[in-house]
């Protein structure tokens, strides 16, 4: 290797390890009612070539990722403000680079927002967020060791067999923001192709994660393995953004912040996923809705109905999510789709299957189906699904829900298979 070429090689090794330092163990850390999403422009230009380049020229600045504009604009803010910064990451497809700070003491987070709002070198100025993802698992957990296809009521409900012999949903690779999964577990090894953890480096936590676990089963879990459970697309690929996490010494769910959901997203976006599997919500958030409107352009996005049933909130209230209710619930908002989500079958960490319920597991469902359709038809587009979805929806119980077979034959121009 030239000289050359090996002090730039360490020089982006070095911005590499300095960036994946800056997130970790900071993320649990941060305070939804203290902390502050802030944004400026960053037009990153390539720097000129100067002969006598070295080294330390290349060597990582307080602000990964920022480009001398912002990080100019960074530096008279914080002098002018006086908060702390916790973190900061570019956002390539917006360019901007946002940073996550703390205001000053002595100084409320509301007066500092409204000072920030009026300010014409901020971009964006937001409280953080939090999020959550939407289930409630059994508590009195039972381990399966044998094939229980005939006790998944979603797999049965939607006809998935069926659609099955049709599609299985090959070439097709799903995006799951979630906490993390149980890569090694024996209906997933494999079908996990790639992994990122944008909340801290604890690889145990990361697999020991019960709701990034459920989706992922109920998505692709392998088929004729004599294992187990069946996924919806079971040669389907997927891929898992640890952006939640559980709280230490806490039995409450897995929570999420407008960091990490802006971080996955806009990996998600360096990506060939075709379906974004977002079983979680929260507040309006306006930097996320821009990543998203963003992410569908070309992204089929599938997002959990919130518990209180009304689309008022990210990532449901951004027009083009498919949102996605647990039929189980009498609650029937306009445009939201129905699928099975209550004593639902599914993977759990250490190899286990246990039963959950919620509106994470009937959007995963349709993440699912919707692999099916892609897979058939790659240039499905989510209003296009969600039509034939909701088109193709049958009665079961009393509430009409989505069926995999009746989708599958529609789109093959076909009668539609199943049953009423």
């Amino acid at each position: 290797m030239k000289p050359g070429a090996l002090l730039v090689a360490v020089a982006c090794l070095a911005w590499s390890v300095f960036a994946h330092a800056q997130t970790s163990n900071v993320v649990v850390s941060m305070d939804s009612q203290r902390d502050i999403v802030l944004a400026v422009a960053n037009p990153i230009e390539p720097p000129a070539t100067h002969a006598g380049s070295s080294l330390l020229g290349y060597a990582p600045s307080g602000n990964y990722g920022a480009g001398q504009r912002a990080a100019s604009t960074l530096a008279a803010l914080q002098r002018n403000y006086g908060w702390r910064q916790l973190v900061g990451w570019p956002i390539k497809s917006l360019d901007l680079y946002c940073i996550v700070l703390e205001p000053p003491a002595g100084t409320s987070r509301d007066t500092l927002l409204a000072a920030l709002g009026r300010d014409k070198r901020v971009q964006l100025a937001e409280p953080l967020r939090d999020f959550s993802v939407y289930s409630s698992r059994r508590q009195d957990a039972h381990r399966y060791n044998d094939p229980y296809v005939d006790l998944q009521r979603g797999f049965r409900e939607t006809d998935a067999g069926l659609a099955q012999a049709v599609t299985q949903g090959a070439g097709v690779d799903i995006a799951i923001v979630d906490t993390g999964a149980d890569v090694a577990h024996p209906d997933l090894r494999g079908q996990i192709h790639d992994v990122h953890n944008l909340v801290d480096d604890d690889t145990s936590a990361f697999d020991r994660d019960h709701h990034g676990t459920e989706v992922a089963g109920i998505i692709a879990a392998i088929a004729d393995n004599h294992r187990g459970i069946v996924g919806m697309a079971p040669r389907a690929t997927l891929s898992v953004y640890k952006a939640c996490w559980y709280p230490p010494g806490s039995d409450a769910g897995a929570r999420c912040n407008s960091f990490t959901l802006a971080k996955a997203l806009a990996a998600v976006m360096d990506t060939n996923a075709r379906i974004v599997n977002l079983s979680l919500g929260g507040p309006s958030d306006p930097l996320l809705s821009r990543l998203m409107q963003r992410v569908l352009e070309s992204r089929v996005v599938i997002a959990a109905l919130p518990p209180g049933g009304k689309l008022d909130g990210f990532p449901a209230d951004v027009p083009g999510v498919i949102v996605v209710n647990s039929s189980a619930r009498r609650v029937d908002p306009p445009g939201v789709l129905n699928a099975p989500g209550n004593d639902i079958l599914t993977t759990q960490p250490d190899g286990g299957y246990d039963f959950t319920s919620g509106s994470s597991m009937a959007a995963a469902q349709v993440s699912g189906i919707a692999a099916l359709l892609v897979s058939l038809d790659p240039h499905m587009d989510g209003r296009a699904i969600h039509d034939l979805l909701a088109r193709t929806s049958k009665l079961v119980n009393g509430v009409r829900q989505v069926n995999a077979a009746a989708a599958v034959a529609a789109l093959r121009d076909a009668e539609p298979a199943g049953h009423d």
